[in-house]
């Protein structure tokens, strides 16, 4: 395919860009909300009297959890009961919790309004992936598509950081949720004007008993995640919180083995193309994630930056995002998935070990290139893994698959906490011969050479595990063998 045959392909149309801006915006709404909550944290604690930082903590993880442990059940209730409509229900809901977490008079109502916001985020992000995907046929199309959306997710962090800084300082934290209110108005009038309901729904009756066990697992094994780190990796409560997530996630594959309608189908995460896509994506979101991190603690408490000119530090990568974002698409159509995915990880794996030169003093020119390039790899790995993940599949497994997809941003956060963990053991160790700023600059040298190098092994691993699957495809479709039994073989 020419170049200018490809992009003849990958027109949308007035049409096509409104449905993308208004699916795109409302997954910009639900990214740009974690962002700029945690900016606003201290100014949040002080004005509502949180009584302690762990308290406060939970501003956040209020509504992380719920969006963790309840996107597999809302993607598989999409197909049942119509994408648009839970699409429609949930902008709806996180745009009206929105507003009462802006009005919230003491910390109670605030956590719960952070609750609603992220069950209604559950909601969004498998139906705004669906309706993506059944709006735009694969190829070109979807692929553009793809791309622009991976661009506005990680574009959603930097505004966020940036945003957030400037409305707490100049006007007031609630303004943060208000301006969420007001996006949402916005998604809201798309949704009902220009996004149609898709094909594909399913009349099956609801694996209850799955969604309970995947529900809790996830819920769980987040929860352990998120603090792990406060209370302790060795700790009692840690320790039952990730066993108790290991038993319901292995009950819940055994009972969706049996269970004539699953809300996961096996079939699907036996799938090469889904079971790979899924362990590419939690490669660069654990290993972006965890770095992206990292910055935030260098800037702070080792440059000194202000909470504001930490977010300007991230310029360069939200810029880097909106470039890839626009490129994933004809480097996909040119050279594929699979050499998508592997020079993304490269280019990610690169741009995080030059980290290890980031100097205790200065070094703006360098901190802004490094994380300018491990963002550009970063979203051209996200576009390359959700297309592999969602292609060559049936209509109506489109919104368990955007659930699937979305999942390791969240299981992601495993490598954030093992990059954090390394920190600390290595700050630690250099802390008696050192100063307290060279201390944590040696801890956060260590970690980005790990970070890099486990994005390396990934795009070496990746690429070689996905080339596999793509030819057992070529074969499979070749010789009209179904997936299936191809796969049982």
């Amino acid at each position: 395919m020419t170049t200018e045959t490809h992009r003849s392909a990958a027109r949308l149309g007035p049409r096509g860009w409104l449905i993308l801006i208004t699916l795109c915006g409302a997954t910009f709404m639900t990214g740009l909300d974690y962002s700029i909550i945690t900016v606003a944290l201290p100014e949040i604690g002080r004005d509502l009297g949180f009584s302690s930082a762990s308290a406060l903590q939970w501003v956040a993880t209020a509504c992380l959890l719920p969006t963790a442990a309840l996107m597999p059940l809302f993607g598989r209730a999409s197909d049942m009961i119509g994408r648009r409509r839970l699409f429609i229900v949930g902008v709806v809901t996180f745009t009206v919790f929105s507003l009462l977490a802006g009005l919230a008079p003491s910390p109670g109502l605030l956590v719960a309004a952070r609750v609603g916001q992220g069950v209604a985020a559950a909601m969004i992000g498998p139906t705004a992936l669906a309706l993506m995907t059944a709006a735009f046929p694969e190829g070109p199309q979807r692929t553009r598509a793809l791309g622009v959306n991976g661009a506005l997710l990680s574009l959603g962090f930097v505004i966020g950081t940036i945003g957030g800084g400037l409305i707490t300082s100049g006007l007031n934290w609630r303004w943060t949720m208000l301006m969420l209110f007001g996006i949402g108005l916005l998604v809201l009038l798309g949704a009902i004007t220009v996004v149609r309901e898709s094909a594909g729904r399913g009349r099956t009756r609801l694996d209850v008993p799955g969604a309970i066990l995947a529900s809790g697992g996830l819920f769980a094994l987040v929860y352990g995640i998120s603090t792990g780190d406060r209370a302790g990796w060795g700790s009692a409560p840690t320790l039952a919180t990730l066993l108790a997530a290991a038993a319901l996630l292995g009950a819940f594959l055994a009972v969706e083995a049996r269970h004539a309608a699953p809300l996961i189908p096996l079939r699907l995460l036996r799938r090469p193309t889904v079971k790979w896509g899924m362990t590419v994506a939690l490669v660069t979101f654990g290993m972006c994630g965890g770095a992206t991190l990292l910055l935030s603690i260098y800037m702070q408490d080792v440059l000194g930056y202000s909470p504001l000119e930490t977010g300007l530090g991230f310029l360069g990568e939200g810029v880097a995002a909106l470039l890839a974002g626009t490129l994933a698409a004809r480097l996909i159509g040119a050279r594929g998935t699979v050499t998508t995915v592997v020079t993304g990880l490269t280019v990610q794996a690169l741009g995080t070990a030059a980290m290890v030169f980031l100097p205790a003093e200065g070094g703006p020119v360098l901190l802004l290139a490094t994380s300018a390039t491990m963002g550009f790899g970063h979203v051209l790995t996200v576009v390359a893994a959700i297309t592999t993940i969602t292609s060559g599949l049936d209509e109506a497994d489109q919104g368990v698959a955007g659930s699937l997809a979305q999942m390791p941003t969240f299981i992601g956060a495993v490598g954030v906490a093992g990059l954090t963990a390394i920190v600390a053991a290595r700050t630690e160790a250099l802390a008696p011969a050192t100063t307290e700023a060279l201390a944590t600059l040696g801890g956060l040298h260590t970690a980005f050479l790990v970070a890099g190098g486990v994005a390396l092994l990934g795009a070496v691993a990746g690429g070689t595990l996905l080339r596999r699957a793509n030819t057992g495809r070529a074969a499979e479709h070749s010789t009209g063998r179904p997936a299936e039994r191809s796969l049982a073989a």
